[in-house]
C-alpha cells in the first residue's frame, strides 16, 4: 500500500513541487499517473522510492513510514518495489540473461533459485528465445521487456513504471502496458507515470492527474478498446 498524508515539497528557492497532496493506493490495485511536465510526477515518484523525504508530511510504502528509514533499511526498503525507467538502464556487456540474473545474485539469491527464476521471467516477458542475445541486438521493445523482467526479479509487492513506453514505437507501448496488465492481475501494485494519453484512454481504469503540484482528478474511467 502506497499512502501519503498532507504532502508539502518544496525545492532550492522556495519552489512548491507539490502542495498538500493526500494520496492512498491500495495493494493490488493498476494506477496511472499523468500530468504536464512540471507538475509533480517526478517529485511523486521519488517520494515513492525514498529518493527525497517531503518538507511536510508522511509518506508510507509496502509498510514502511518512509521519513524514519536509514541506512541499510532503506535498501532492504526498496527490494520491495520493481522500477521500470524509460532509458531501460540495461548493463550493455551483459546478457538478456544475466541483466536479469544480476539483481538477483547481487541480493545472495541461490544459483538454483536464478536458473529457476531467470527463464521464468524471460518467458512471461515473451524473450525466451533472446536469453543469449545483448542489449545493443535488441529492438527498444524488447529491451524494455528485458528492463521489466529485471524489475520483477525479486517478486516485488510494487512495481513503478516510469514512463515505460517513452523511448519505444507507438505501436509497443500497447504491448507493454498489456503486460504490466497481466502482471498487476497476478497481484503485483502498478504505478505507471505516462505523458501518452492515448494509452490511458484505451486501457481505463484508475487515472490521477497531477497539476501544478496538486492532485486535479482522481478517479476510475473506462477503457475505449480502439487505439486512436
Amino acid at each position: 500500500m502506497i499512502e501519503m498524508k498532507n504532502i508539502k515539497v518544496r525545492y532550492s528557492g522556495g519552489i512548491a513541487a507539490l502542495n498538500d497532496v493526500n494520496l492512498r493506493i491500495d495493494d493490488g490495485e493498476f494506477v496511472f499517473i499523468v500530468g504536464n511536465s512540471g507538475a509533480g510526477k517526478s517529485t511523486l515518484m521519488k517520494l515513492m522510492l525514498r529518493e527525497i523525504i517531503p518538507n511536510e508530511g508522511r509518506v508510507f510504502v509496502n509498510g514502511y513510514n518512509l521519513s524514519k528509514l536509514k541506512g541499510k533499511k532503506i535498501a532492504h526498503f526498496r527490494r520491495t518495489i520493481g522500477v521500470v525507467f524509460q532509458d531501460f538502464r540495461l548493463i550493455p556487456d551483459l546478457t538478456v540473461y544475466d541483466n536479469i540474473a544480476f539483481v538477483l545474485r547481487v541480493t545472495n539469491r541461490s544459483k538454483k533459485y536464478i536458473r529457476q527464476r531467470v527463464p521464468y521471467l524471460l518467458s512471461l516477458v515473451n524473450l525466451a528465445d533472446r536469453a543469449k542475445a545483448y542489449p545493443h541486438q535488441l529492438s527498444g521493445g524488447e529491451q524494455q521487456r528485458v528492463a521489466l523482467a529485471r524489475a520483477l526479479a525479486n517478486d516485488p509487492p510494487l512495481l513503478i513504471a516510469d514512463e515505460p513506453t517513452g523511448n519505444i514505437d507507438p505501436e509497443l507501448s500497447y504491448e507493454i502496458v498489456d503486460m504490466l496488465k497481466t502482471i498487476n492481475d497476478q497481484g503485483t501494485t502498478v504505478v505507471m507515470v505516462t505523458h501518452q494519453h492515448d494509452l490511458v484512454k484505451y486501457f481505463g481504469g484508475r487515472i490521477i492527474n497531477l497539476k501544478r503540484g496538486q492532485i486535479s482528478f482522481d478517479e476510475l474511467i473506462g477503457g475505449s478498446d480502439e487505439v486512436e
